[in-house]
């Protein structure tokens, strides 16, 4: 793999003619443009993002709240997946959690932008069209399912990358630097400071002077210290698999690899994409220093468990992340009609995310009228309806999570699993958090609540879904509803007469 683009590093002109602080600028305002989903939205709709902001609440919470504090616990362990919760320590105080965390979600994909930018203006001074179509996989189904901190860290991981770079000539102080470096990286997340491993290994390897040449493999050396609290098993869950149909999953986590909103244009995208790289390949305008590390993630993806520490989807997210490094591989100078094109599917791209969030947002600001019904430190049971089959991600599956943020509420769509999460439920007599929230249905199937368990234990019931149940449990008093949504009234079930933290 090696780039054969031509460059004249005396004149500020590529040999195509389009000037190259023209390239540069469009990054900068396309990094810009990145962040308007989370503008244009009064909240982030990210699949997970209301649980997370839950957790967040529960932690800079510190005890004063008296139902929170009775029905959850939160331990801090130092672990390789703390990004956003050690930014909102600071920020929680000054903006609110939901301001801060509007503010953070804005801030990934912006930061991810500008990381892009940093690593092709560091190789080769320039930004030419792989860059640009790197773009594509900002919003990538890691970001869009609300994987913060995994996001967070690829923008890191990329920043970090470029300094690797820059300090090629210094190599002691480039050792000393990526010692703390490292580390900051894996805090953030785990998988991010993995990455990083892969883009300073490729980038070494592709500067070998023969196949045996076996100085590559401990060149990254300054970034191996995370290992010791990790094989010390500081906050680490051991969980590890691969799922069930394992060909068929991965198969389809390739060709999802730009899922969004739309099957069509999604599947398109990666072929154009795909279509792109190989014709890049076929000339030979594949810049080794990226393209190797590209490859290994590609392996990656298809190597590694569904499931690990507790996280899911570990393997789904590096595809995406192969496909933004392929692009950045891609050392193409293109005239200004080839930018604008690669320009052009980030842009529709983000356009239709932008206006799914801002439409999903307004649905969300109709659904949030139920908490005027739900009291203070009130225990609800949300029911989520989610077919078994759709390409688009929900908004709405971990919604009920805002009855924690905002009415202090004992609920169950939250991250609260003892030994996979900090925060967790005081009463470990039933299962109360993620997934328990979850109803997946066929399309010729009805919903039915009257057995749902996480009722028996609640005082209401918050459905969300666009298929109405056809039963509810006994008892159950409707109080408010939205198209697709209603909160109801259940009869009191004998746990309560005792409630948690009670004598």
């Amino acid at each position: 793999m090696h780039g054969t683009a031509r460059y004249d590093t005396d004149e500020a002109i590529v040999t195509d003619g389009t000037r190259r602080d023209e390239a540069l600028w469009l990054g900068i305002v396309l990094s810009f443009l990145a962040a308007l989903p989370a503008l244009l939205a009064w909240a982030p709709q990210m699949t997970d993002y209301p649980s997370h902001l839950a957790g967040y609440q529960i932690m800079v919470d510190h005890g004063r709240d008296p139902f929170l504090t009775r029905y959850f616990e939160f331990k801090w362990h130092w672990t390789g997946n703390l990004g956003v919760e050690l930014l909102m320590v600071p920020m929680a105080p000054l903006f609110g959690v939901e301001r801060a965390g509007r503010i953070i979600v804005a801030l990934i994909p912006f930061l991810t932008g500008l990381s892009i930018i940093s690593v092709a203006w560091t190789l080769r001074k320039r930004v030419a069209v792989g860059a640009i179509l790197a773009f594509a996989m900002i919003w990538s189904p890691s970001l869009l399912m609300g994987f913060l901190n995994f996001s967070l860290s690829i923008a890191l991981a990329l920043f970090a990358f470029a300094l690797w770079v820059r300090f090629d000539e210094r190599p002691w102080t480039r050792r000393l630097l990526f010692i703390p470096i490292g580390f900051v990286v894996w805090l953030c997340h785990v998988s991010g400071w993995g990455v990083l491993g892969v883009l300073v290994f490729g980038y070494e390897w592709s500067k070998r002077r023969s196949w045996l040449d076996w100085r590559p493999f401990l060149k990254p050396w300054p970034l191996t210290f995370p290992l010791v609290p990790m094989l010390l098993g500081m906050g680490a869950n051991s969980k590890v698999s691969y799922g069930h149909g394992v060909l068929e999953y991965k198969w389809s986590i390739l060709y999802r690899a730009m899922r969004s909103y739309d099957y069509l244009l999604d599947v398109t995208s990666v072929s154009v994409v795909a279509l792109v790289l190989f014709a890049a390949l076929v000339t030979k305008r594949i810049d080794g220093r990226l393209g190797w590390a590209a490859l290994i993630l590609l392996f990656l993806t298809l190597a590694v468990p569904r499931q690990i520490f507790g996280g899911d989807y570990a393997d789904y997210r590096l595809s995406t992340t192969a496909l933004l490094v392929a692009c950045l591989a891609i050392n193409w100078p293109a005239p200004r009609w080839g930018l604008a094109l690669a320009g052009l599917l980030f842009t529709v791209r983000l356009s239709i995310t932008g206006t799914v969030w801002y439409q999903d947002a307004q649905t969300a600001r109709h659904m949030m009228g139920a908490l005027d019904y739900i009291p203070q430190g009130a225990k609800v049971a949300t029911a989520v309806a989610i077919p078994r089959r759709q390409w688009f991600f929900g908004p709405f599956e971990h919604f009920g999570s805002y009855a924690v943020v905002r009415r202090s509420a004992m609920e169950n769509s939250n991250f609260a699993l003892p030994d996979v999460h900090m925060l967790s439920m005081r009463e470990k007599a039933y299962r109360f958090a993620d997934p328990t929230q979850r109803i997946l249905y066929s399309a010729n199937q009805r919903v039915d609540l009257r057995k749902f368990r996480p009722a028996f234990h609640a005082e209401y019931l918050w459905f969300i879904g666009t298929t109405r149940p056809v039963a509810l449990p006994d008892g159950a008093r409707i109080l408010y509803t939205t198209p697709n949504s209603f909160l109801a009234r259940l009869a009191s079930p004998p746990d309560l007469a005792n409630p948690v933290g009670g004598s």
